[in-house]
């Protein structure tokens, strides 16, 4: 009973086959049960490419992406979730009358300019991949806190206009300091582990992260 032969009209099915099979059968029943557009963790990034920012996957039609909300990874994430926001549920419970809802404080922080860095061009000797190691110095942070990172389009930044599909930015933000933009080829960025990574070192105040894009072919 191979997939699409007749019944007893083949041999065994392939592994590539069977997988194939296996996610066609996935993304019909996540389509049965699943509105794309009410789903919040399903993203549309600047080049196409579709991610699940629940469980910081990218897949390339959303087919592949309704196949990953059927897998064990998804769901396990899910209740994970789901168990985390019950227990913060039964602490705000728990709270004293008046304490039930909480109230954002923002804070008004001076800037006091932004931190030195320093940019260096990679090459992984095996992959062959391309990528850059963004260094930055924060000797005056506001303690306990660390350096966040984010990528942003050009459709999404104010500051160049017209915006240029060809680029794409990576954002550093530490206070007390003032966020830094750094102009980034508009190219897939590998995220898996060990490619992709970030690190502070507290005593030195230096802040680390390294980017390696996609090659063609694997774009």
């Amino acid at each position: 009973n191979r997939a699409g032969s007749k019944f007893g009209g083949g041999g065994v099915a392939s592994q590539s086959a069977t997988n194939a099979d296996r996610r066609e059968r996935l993304r019909k029943l996540a389509l049965e049960t699943i509105d794309l557009d009410k789903d919040p963790y399903f993203f549309k990034n600047h080049v196409g490419s579709f991610e699940c920012r629940l469980c910081l996957t990218v897949h390339q039609n959303d087919g592949s992406y309704l196949a990953h909300t059927q897998g064990r990874k998804h769901q396990t994430n899910l209740a994970r979730r789901a168990a985390r926001e019950q227990k913060e549920g039964r602490d705000r419970d728990g709270l004293l009358p008046g304490m039930g809802q909480a109230v954002q404080v923002r804070k008004n922080v001076v800037k006091i300019g932004r931190p030195g860095y320093k940019i260096t061009k990679t090459r992984d000797p095996l992959t062959r991949q391309h990528g850059l190691l963004f260094q930055l110095l924060y000797p005056e942070i506001t303690p306990g806190v660390v350096p966040r990172v984010r990528f942003m389009s050009a459709f999404e930044q104010k500051v160049e206009d017209p915006p240029d599909k060809s680029f794409q930015y990576l954002l550093v933000a530490a206070e007390p300091y003032e966020t830094c933009g750094f102009k980034l080829q508009a190219r897939e960025v590998d995220r898996r582990e060990g490619r992709f990574w970030s690190w502070f070192d507290e005593d030195s105040k230096e802040f680390w992260v390294q980017v390696l894009f996609k090659t063609e072919r694997e774009e």
